[in-house]
């Protein structure tokens, strides 16, 4: 059984990375990586429990007489799985239960007149988990293929810079090196002319970015009206009446009405006589038991997630107002991306007058340098600004005494 979990659970395996992948490039925050990474494997963790028999056995098994021959029972079985099964309304009823005038919770006599609610949801719960699932990866896959790889092109290789001492390239490792002194330079000034050039392509990037945070907020909103729909309207509150539930020995619980784990079946056949005979079968649904947890859990995790993504939504507005007017939102979010003993951010003033695409897009490279290698970078966009604004007032002051010589030959 244990190499069943585990062949199950392989499928897994290249999106749970434990080992730090060298020069990964960071193009997206946490709340992102909650969406794809963490919510992306839950769901199909989800997906693949319900599927694995090995876990829980049979999915249902119907009784209908102790003298039936198992292959009657198989076909029960098999019935009541792939059409649906029902509960009796008036016998989602506690007192009903205590006075064990019922056996189960939504399980008693049944003509045919009595209001039902049937179950077949029970049949695609793995497919649904594995396409919310897939649903959760869009936007990231979108993001990472607007994003072209353009941060780890210009940030490869600088994850040592702090090392970059020697003149000579050093080889620490087969897949790790520490570049030289002049092929640290060389790449910081690689950097600085692509960020200088690409000022308005820079602003392309930071929308896109924008827009799939966007699209997670959505997606993860949908997803709950989604799964509300699929469980019949019972899931918007489901965590709020399972935490507020307080008589689990002897009551019908908010899980028992939703995910119930003994339910009945109607099924018919012919006699020997060729008339139709009417089968009662009381089934017992094993995979709710798994089903409950998987939907309670993931209340509690969209709900948190939603709120989460709401927050980082916000604080990307907000800092849409904020970098252009706090020299101190500057130095603290800078910090934070780029920690280090260097701190130049009185060269960070000059950000104020970037476009916010320009700011963000440097934020993200920050996030990706060593503190070394972003004093560098810092420095030489500040020459490159003073170096520009030399040269618009020479051109201005040009201009103005050219104006004046016109204006005295005249």
């Amino acid at each position: 059984m244990t190499a069943s979990v585990l062949g199950s659970f392989s499928v897994l395996k290249d999106h749970v990375k434990l080992k730090v992948v060298q020069d990964a490039p960071v193009i997206d925050n946490i709340v992102f990586r909650l969406h794809y990474r963490a919510t992306f494997v839950l769901l199909l963790i989800g997906s693949l429990l319900v599927c694995s028999k090995q876990f829980f056995g049979d999915h249902i098994k119907c009784m209908i007489d102790k003298e039936t021959d198992k292959i009657l029972s198989a076909v029960v079985n098999s019935f009541c799985f792939f059409s649906s099964t029902f509960t009796i309304t008036k016998y989602m009823n506690a007192s009903y239960l205590n006075a064990n005038r019922i056996p189960h919770p939504g399980v008693g006599p049944y003509t045919g007149a009595e209001e039902t609610v049937h179950h077949a949801y029970y049949q695609w719960v793995p497919f649904v988990l594995f396409f919310q699932a897939i649903i959760f990866y869009i936007p990231h896959y979108l993001w990472r293929g607007a994003e072209g790889g353009r941060l780890k092109k210009l940030v490869s290789g600088l994850h040592m810079a702090a090392l970059s001492l020697q003149d000579e390239k050093i080889e620490v490792s087969k897949d790790v090196s520490i570049p030289s002194k002049a092929d640290h330079m060389k790449k910081i000034q690689l950097i600085r002319n692509y960020f200088v050039a690409n000022l308005r392509v820079n602003r392309t990037w930071a929308y896109y970015l924008g827009i799939c945070e966007t699209l997670n907020l959505v997606n993860v909103i949908l997803q709950i009206y989604l799964t509300n729909s699929f469980l019949g309207g019972s899931f918007l509150d489901l965590g709020v009446r399972v935490v507020e539930y307080d008589d689990w020995t002897s009551g019908v619980s908010p899980l028992d009405m939703v995910f119930p784990k003994v339910t009945k079946c109607i099924f018919h056949k012919y006699g020997a006589s060729g008339g139709v005979e009417k089968w009662d079968a009381l089934c017992v649904m094993a995979l709710n038991i798994v089903n409950e947890k998987i939907y309670l859990f993931l209340w509690f995790w969209f709900i948190i997630l939603a709120l989460i993504s709401g927050v980082a939504v916000v604080w990307r507005l907000a800092s849409m107002f904020l970098y252009s007017k706090s020299d101190r939102f500057n130095r603290v979010l800078f910090s934070m991306a780029c920690p280090g003993y260097s701190k130049p951010w009185y060269a960070l003033q000059m950000v104020r007058d970037y476009h916010f695409g320009d700011w963000l897009f440097l934020y993200y490279i920050a996030k990706n340098l060593d503190n070394y290698a972003f004093t560098e970078l810092l420095s030489q966009l500040e020459e490159e600004k003073t170096s520009q604004g030399d040269t618009h007032y020479n051109q201005a002051l040009s201009i103005l005494e050219d104006g004046e010589t016109l204006f005295k030959k005249v």
